[in-house]
Formats: C-alpha cells, sequence, structure tokens
C-alpha cells in the first residue's frame, strides 16, 4: 500500500465534496422534490400512531366515532405508502442524472486534458473510476437527503412519545448514548476501511486491462502464469479489506439490532406499569410502543451512513478526474491564406520535474517539410506535441503565422493543424468513418478515397469484404495497414500544419517512398513537421532539426549535418549522405519493422 498523505487526502475529500455538491445542484429540482415526498411519508408514519391509538380508545368505548377515525387510519395508512413509492421513484432519477453527470464531467476533464496527464490513470483505472465508482459516488445526494430524513420518525417519535408519557420517553432516551457511539465508530471505521478496499480494486483493474491489452505478448513470451500472479497479486489485501468492511458493517448491525428491541421492551414494560397504574390508556400504549418503534428506527440510519461512506470514497476517485489540468484554448482565428510558418520561442517543456524541452528556439518557414531527428529519449516525440498544440510548454511559446496557438479556438487549431501518429487509433462505424473521422462538414465519400490513396491504403481497403464499408471490428489489419489508415485521416483533414509523429515507422521503404511522394503532390499544401528515425526522410526534408537531450544541437539540411560523425551516429551508420532518393539507402536505413514482422 502507498504511504498515507494527509494533506493529498484532505485536499481530494473537499475537491470530492465539491463535486458532490454540484451534482446535487444539477438533479436541484428532483433532489427537492425527493425530500418533500421523503418528509410526506415520514410526517405520515408519524399520525399513524396517533391516529390508531385515538380509533382504538373510540372502538372499545364502542364511540360512534370510530367509524370515521377508522378511514382516517386507512388514509395515513395509504398516504404513506403512495410517498414511500414516489420517493423510490424520483431517488432513482437522481441517482441516475447525478451519475451520468460525474461521469460526462470526468470524460469532458479527459479528453480535454493534455494526454500526458491522462496517461497518469491506467486505462483500467479510467474505466473504473467513470463506470462502478461514478455509479457509487452518484448515489450520494439521495442518500444523503436520505439520512437526513431517516432522521425525522426517530427525532418525531421520540418527541411524541414524551408527549403520551414522559417515563416512557426517559426509559428509552437511556439508551441513546451507546447507539450514538455505535453509529459514530461506524462511520469512522467504516470510511476508512472502504477508501482502502476502492483503491486496491482501481489498482487491479488496471493490471487486468494492460494484461488484456499486452494478451499477444504474454502468450508469445508464455509468463501467462506470471502476469496472472502479477493481476492478481493484491486479491488478499483486497479480500481482507472486504472482509474488514462487512466485519465493521455486521458488527454495528448486530449491536444496533440488540439495542433495538432491548429498548423496546423497556418501553413497553414501562408503559405496562402506567396502564396498570391508570396513567394510561390502552389506545396510549399502543400509540407509545409505535412511536418508540419509530424511535428505535435511528439504528436504520446505519444503512444510509455507510452508502454515503462509499460514495464519498467512490467520489474521491472519480474526481481525480476533475483535476487534470485542461488544456485551454482562446477565441482567435489564423490569417487568411498563411502559409503555415511555424515559430518556437524559448520552448521549455517538464515532466515530473525533469526537462524534456530545453531553451528551445525555432522557425520553421511556412510550405516546408522539416524533420525532427534525435537519438531515443532526445525530445523528438514531446517537440512534435508542443507544435501541434497536444501539450502545452512549462516556458516559451509557440506560434503559427505570427498567432500563439494557446490564443487560438480549440476548432481552428484543430482545423489548421493535422497528425498522424506511430500507433493511431481508429473511431467510427466503418473504415470509411475512421478515414473522415474528425470535426468540419459531412465529408466527401471521394475526398475520403482520395486521402487513402495518397496514404497508399486504397488498395488493401477495397480488398476488404466491404470496402470503405468494412466495420473495423471486421477489418483485421497488419501495423502498416493500421498506419496507413492513421495517415489517410491524417490527410482527409490536412491543415497548414501536419505533424508526423513516426507515422511511417511501420511502412515497408516503398511504401514510406510512395506516401512522401504523395504527401507532397495529392494532400493540400502546408508545413510538415516529421519526426523521422530513416535517412531517407531526413534526406528528403528541406530542413532538419536535430534534438540532443531536449535541446537543438544543430538545424540545416541532412546534408550539412551528415558531416557531422555525432549526426551519423544517429542513424547508427557512418557511410555518406543519402542527398537524393535512392542514394544508399538500403545500407543507411535500419531493418524495416513491417518486413520483420
Amino acid at each position: 500500500m502507498t504511504a498515507s498523505d494527509p494533506a493529498g487526502e484532505a485536499a481530494a475529500a473537499r475537491g470530492a465534496d465539491r463535486a458532490l455538491r454540484a451534482a446535487a445542484r444539477h438533479s436541484a429540482g428532483r433532489l427537492v422534490a425527493t425530500s418533500v415526498c421523503s418528509v410526506a411519508a415520514a410526517g405520515a408514519a408519524l399520525a399513524e400512531p396517533a391516529v390508531l391509538g385515538h380509533t382504538l380508545d373510540l372502538l372499545l368505548r364502542q364511540d360512534p366515532a370510530g367509524a370515521r377515525w377508522t378511514a382516517w387510519c386507512a388514509a395515513v395508512i395509504a398516504a404513506e405508502v403512495l410517498f414511500d413509492a414516489a420517493t423510490a421513484r424520483l431517488t432513482g432519477g437522481v441517482d441516475g442524472r447525478s451519475t451520468a453527470w460525474l461521469r460526462r464531467l470526468g470524460l469532458v476533464r479527459l479528453l480535454r486534458a493534455a494526454p500526458h496527464h491522462a496517461a497518469r490513470h491506467s486505462p483500467g483505472e479510467l474505466s473504473a473510476r467513470l463506470t462502478s465508482q461514478a455509479t457509487t459516488a452518484g448515489a450520494v445526494p439521495s442518500a444523503v437527503v436520505g439520512a437526513a430524513v431517516a432522521l425525522v420518525p426517530p427525532l418525531g417519535g421520540l418527541v411524541a412519545l414524551a408527549l403520551i408519557d414522559v417515563w416512557t420517553a426517559l426509559a428509552f432516551l437511556a439508551g441513546l448514548p451507546l447507539l450514538a457511539l455505535l453509529l459514530r465508530s461506524f462511520a469512522r471505521e467504516s470510511g476508512a476501511s472502504v477508501s482502502r478496499y476502492q483503491e486496491v480494486q482501481l489498482a487491479m483493474a488496471g493490471r487486468l486491462v494492460e494484461a488484456l491489452a499486452g494478451a499477444r505478448t504474454i502468450a508469445a513470451a508464455g509468463t501467462a502464469a506470471r502476469e496472472q500472479a502479477r493481476v492478481l497479486a493484491r486479491l488478499p489485501e483486497l479480500g481482507d479489506e472486504g472482509r474488514r468492511t462487512w466485519r465493521i458493517y455486521g458488527a454495528t448491525m448486530a449491536r444496533t439490532s440488540a439495542l433495538m428491541p432491548l429498548l423496546l421492551y423497556v418501553v413497553l414494560g414501562v408503559g405496562g406499569v402506567r396502564l396498570a397504574d391508570g396513567a394510561l390508556g390502552v389506545g396510549g400504549l399502543l400509540a407509545a410502543v409505535r412511536y418508540a418503534g419509530l424511535a428505535a428506527g435511528a439504528g436504520a440510519v446505519t444503512g444510509r451512513l455507510a452508502a454515503v461512506v462509499r460514495g464519498r470514497a467512490a467520489a474521491r476517485r472519480t474526481a481525480t478526474l476533475f483535476e487534470l489540468p485542461e488544456l485551454t484554448q482562446g477565441e482567435r482565428l489564423l490569417p487568411a491564406s498563411g502559409p503555415g510558418t511555424l515559430e518556437l520561442r524559448g520552448v521549455r517543456v517538464l515532466r515530473a520535474g525533469t526537462p524534456v524541452l530545453r531553451d528551445v528556439d525555432l522557425r520553421i518557414p511556412g510550405g516546408t517539410t522539416t524533420a525532427v531527428v534525435g537519438r531515443s529519449g532526445s525530445g523528438k516525440t514531446t517537440l512534435a506535441a508542443v507544435a501541434g498544440r497536444l501539450t502545452a510548454c512549462d516556458e516559451g511559446r509557440v506560434l503559427l503565422d505570427g498567432v500563439p496557438l494557446d490564443e487560438l479556438s480549440a476548432e481552428e487549431l484543430r482545423r489548421e493543424v493535422g497528425h498522424a501518429f506511430e500507433r493511431p487509433a481508429l473511431f467510427g462505424e466503418d473504415v470509411g468513418a475512421a478515414i473522415a473521422f474528425g470535426g468540419g462538414p459531412e465529408p466527401d465519400p471521394e475526398t475520403v478515397r482520395a486521402a487513402a490513396r495518397a496514404a497508399g491504403a486504397d488498395a488493401f481497403v477495397r480488398r476488404l469484404p466491404e470496402g470503405y464499408g468494412t466495420a473495423l471490428p471486421d477489418a483485421p489489419m497488419s501495423g502498416g495497414e493500421l498506419q496507413r489508415l492513421g495517415l489517410a485521416r491524417a490527410f482527409h483533414r490536412a491543415g497548414r500544419l501536419l505533424v508526423l509523429d513516426d507515422a511511417t515507422s511501420s511502412l515497408d521503404t516503398l511504401t514510406a517512398r510512395e506516401v512522401e511522394r504523395a504527401l507532397a503532390r495529392e494532400v493540400r499544401p502546408g508545413t510538415r513537421l516529421v519526426v523521422a528515425h530513416r535517412v531517407s526522410s531526413a534526406a528528403r526534408a528541406d530542413l532538419v532539426v536535430w534534438l540532443d537531450a531536449g535541446r537543438v544541437r544543430a538545424t540545416g539540411t541532412h546534408a550539412e549535418l551528415w558531416r557531422d560523425p555525432a549526426y551519423r551516429a544517429v542513424f547508427g551508420n557512418g557511410s555518406a549522405p543519402a542527398t537524393e532518393p535512392g542514394l544508399r539507402e538500403t545500407a543507411q536505413e535500419p531493418p524495416d519493422r513491417e518486413a520483420v514482422r
């Protein structure tokens, strides 16, 4: 288990409570209606013993008014049943709306955060926080109302008991301090246990999703047993916390269940003595016993408190998503017909306090292709993310045609800046929809096919069972084919800046050349920023940016930089530069991943 952080836990609890209050405001009307129905049902429950007792006295005296009061008894009982039913229906609606609001807020903040912030949580954790944890947290507003209203019958019953006969009320009050201690102990102990249980549950969910995502690798490595042990390693801890929670709950329920009947027997005994003395009538005794039963219902608040405790603990898990820093945007637009000039001025990016980009100053002329090269860990992907505003820089500014990227509207930014990635994720019902995925007007099927042709994907897409209409689950693809669809999506939405982050790494050499030629001739003209590992990609670029340990070590053409042995070492080769397409590329390029596959 992780070390305790009281300050962090307190901050998380405050954030969770703010989220729960906001969820309650979202369903304020229904919550008020729930409260009204709950109070009305409690009022009917409080009126019932008095009406029953008075009716019994009238019937025993054979008073003619007994028939009318019998009808009143039926009306009060019917009202209690109807209001309880309305409360249950409204409570379900409030829980559903609150859960949906928490999920929507968490998902929006997750999608608006920079990808590296979202990546702090594993997919399994995110799934659990937005599903089961949000459901449990969404029940808190109605549970708080239910717990508060659940106190009305016990308190009202105690007051009514005192009005009927003060001695019976005093007999009941003698056991209340012990009940209060039991409830206080339950809330304190169960809160800590539930929180630990949910923490372990989230960690196990994260490991399970990781194992499922890497199922082929696990099978190929023959490590299924080891992965099973890793996923289930904290299962004993989960079991211990679960059993501890239920032991606390069971012990509290057992004690309150034993205490409540004892108090009722005491009230009944005192009431019998008062009846024998003539200080209390038969109807009064019936009412006193019924009110004592209502007052004893304070023990039922334990269940409501348990729901609140579980919900608040779950809300602390879900609320971590609400605290993700948002990647904010402005409202400005780019100048019309701008060339796509990209500038980075004093850019510095930190990760966990460590600089990954340091004082980067670059000016990339519009309409040019710039290759970003460097050893693994030099900051290439971070530079690409900063250039396309997928992450914010901690210092400095990034400008496109003179406009800071953070001042652009989100729509303008994503319309004019496109991305393609090494491992693209595809969204949409079918292959055509996956290529057309993105904001903007309804895509033209011909432009979708043109983008696929430019990315070298049209041929294999046409071979699919339904062509571009093939559902994604029915379209098994290799790594290279997946990358080509990712490129097609980027080409289809190409703006004045296109960022390719190692987006051709799984393509064979011939296909990569064809894609580069199509990018130059068939895709909307603009500025290209290419994270490159192949010598050929760097050789064909207009400008090369050489990164080393987060700094720009040098810029220039590939031929100019090739004179430096350290630059040649980036590509693992010391031979002459490939200044023209096809010149010594076979000897200089690393083995193609698709060919190895």
